[in-house]
Formats: C-alpha cells, sequence, structure tokens
C-alpha cells in the first residue's frame, strides 16, 4: 500500500468547551482515567520533547510517573541527552497519543528537578533490578558493545547482593514539567477535529477553541 494512502475516519468522541473541565489538569485525569479503563498499553507512554542550548530539538518516549496541580514527573538519567538538554534549556513539551480514543493530548511548561527525597521515594519503589540498571548504564554515552552494560550489571548485583534496595544514584532522578499550555485533541470526521486549548491566567485558566 502507498504509505499517502494511509487514512482512517475518527468519530468516536466530540470535545466542546461546554463538557470539559474548567482546570486542564482535572481534564487530563478525566481523559487518563479513561485511558485506564479502556485498558490501552501503557497510558502513561508520552513523548517528551527537549532542545539544546542551539535549539536543535530531540524527543523519545518516557513514561509519566505522577501528576497533580504542580505538574507532570518522569524520572531519569541526569547526565543522558534529555538531562544535557534540560539543564541548558529547561523547557518542554509532552505529547500523549491515545489512538484507540482518537485523542492526545499536548502539554508544554518549564522543568525543574524533584526533591532528592522525591526521587529516592520513588527508586526504592522500582524493581530491584530496576534500581541496578540505573546505576550500570551511562544512558546516551557511547559504548563498544552490551557487554560494558552487562559486565557492569554483574558487578553490581555482586556488590549489593543480599541487598533489597540500593542507594539513589546521584546522578539519577525526577524531572517535573510545570504547564502553562495544554490542549486536548479529539479525532473528528472530514478531518476537522476539535482541539481545546488552555493557556494560563492569573487566577485560573482561560480555554480557547482552535481550529484543526
Amino acid at each position: 500500500m502507498n504509505i499517502a494512502d494511509l487514512r482512517r475516519t475518527y468519530a468516536l468522541e466530540s470535545l466542546s468547551e461546554q463538557d470539559v473541565a474548567t482546570d486542564p489538569v482535572e481534564q487530563f485525569r478525566r481523559w487518563f482515567n479513561e485511558a485506564l479503563n479502556a485498558r490501552l498499553y501503557e497510558p502513561n507512554a508520552m513523548t517528551l520533547a527537549t532542545a539544546d542550548a542551539t535549539g536543535r530539538p530531540s524527543a523519545r518516549t518516557v513514561l509519566l510517573k505522577g501528576f497533580d496541580a504542580n505538574g507532570f514527573v518522569f524520572y531519569t538519567n541526569y547526565e543522558s541527552r534529555k538531562g544535557q538538554n534540560l539543564a541548558d534549556n529547561p523547557q518542554a513539551a509532552l505529547l500523549f497519543w491515545w489512538g484507540e480514543l482518537e485523542r492526545q493530548v499536548r502539554i508544554e511548561g518549564r522543568v525543574e528537578q524533584v526533591s532528592p527525597e522525591e526521587s529516592e521515594v520513588y527508586f526504592h519503589s522500582r524493581p530491584r533490578d530496576s534500581q541496578l540498571g540505573a546505576w550500570a548504564s551511562p544512558q546516551s554515552q557511547v559504548i563498544v558493545d552490551r557487554s560494558v552494560i552487562e559486565t557492569a550489571m554483574a558487578d553490581l548485583q555482586a556488590t549489593y547482593a543480599g541487598q533489597t534496595t540500593l542507594p539513589l544514584p546521584p546522578h539519577w532522578g525526577g524531572y517535573r514539567v510545570i504547564p502553562d499550555h495544554f490542549e486536548f485533541w479529539q479525532g473528528r470526521e472530514s478531518r476537522l477535529h476539535d482541539r481545546i486549548r488552555y493557556t494560563p491566567l492569573a487566577d485560573g485558566w482561560v480555554l480557547d477553541r482552535l481550529a484543526p
């Protein structure tokens, strides 16, 4: 099949200004719960877009690990490419795509590291092998072959044999995206999709409908 011929019709739902929550975090919570109830595969998977000091963009998929009125949290290696981008340019965009529901959510805002205490609580909630992996991998660095991380993993398993938890690596922890822009997108027929945008005011949020 020609790639240009790949298309589908969106007609499951609609999205109106009258039906959405006045607060975008609450609207996200509603949609996220619906994605959970629909048993979508990894509904917390999101594209994280960053840019370096020169403005060169980079995007990858990460997992949302928490959200509330303070922002949206994910965890990673601070020395990775994304960590270096965020050190130079602490702004990011998130994209959730829930294709089975014909929905996407876009979030933009500034980024800050979460507290070491918050990172430690989450780190110790991870499976032990994931804790070891955070120590073993020099994320985003060039390595000769896979044996580099496999050897590091074996050495760490020996070092921490008998311990159920490991110390928090100094190079690993959480980031919080503090939103100043939300967009909720619902697929519609004829490509006339519904797009509702939230932007901040001093005492709340203003809603706008955007043309598809």
